[in-house]
């Protein structure tokens, strides 16, 4: 009779620990899970708005460069038509009074084409390292 009440106390320890294990197990589960998902918002937080952040920089000087060079530029041309209406006499008066704003406009287009040109393609969607 000792022996099957050791037996049954055995089995009735292992039962126990075995549904303590299996809690733990569970409440690591738990846990888990929840360290999954703190995982999955902090990538996510850093997969977006790391990236919006430098778009946001690359962007407003972008944007300031693009203000400055276009100022620079039409200053420029109006330069180049007052100093081809004023040194060439013949263009400022007359029926050829058009030909300084027709080489101010190929000047235009001239440095227009230039700075297309100039665009690569490949650095626009360079990852930084």
């Amino acid at each position: 009779m000792i022996e099957t009440s050791t037996v049954s106390d055995t089995s009735d320890l292992e039962q126990r620990l075995a549904r303590q294990a299996a809690k733990a197990k569970k409440a690591e589960d738990d846990a888990s899970v929840g360290e999954v998902i703190d995982y999955v918002k902090a990538y996510a937080k850093q997969e977006t708005l790391g990236p919006l952040r430098g778009a946001g920089s690359w962007l407003g000087y972008g944007l300031a460069a693009a203000f400055t060079l276009g100022l620079g530029l039409v200053l420029l041309l109006v330069g180049l038509l007052r100093l081809l209406q004023t040194e060439w006499a013949r263009s400022a008066t007359g029926s050829l009074s058009w030909v300084a704003y027709l080489i101010t406009l190929i000047v235009a287009v001239g440095l227009l084409v230039i700075t297309i040109l100039r665009i690569k393609k490949t650095t626009l969607h360079k990852e930084p390292k």
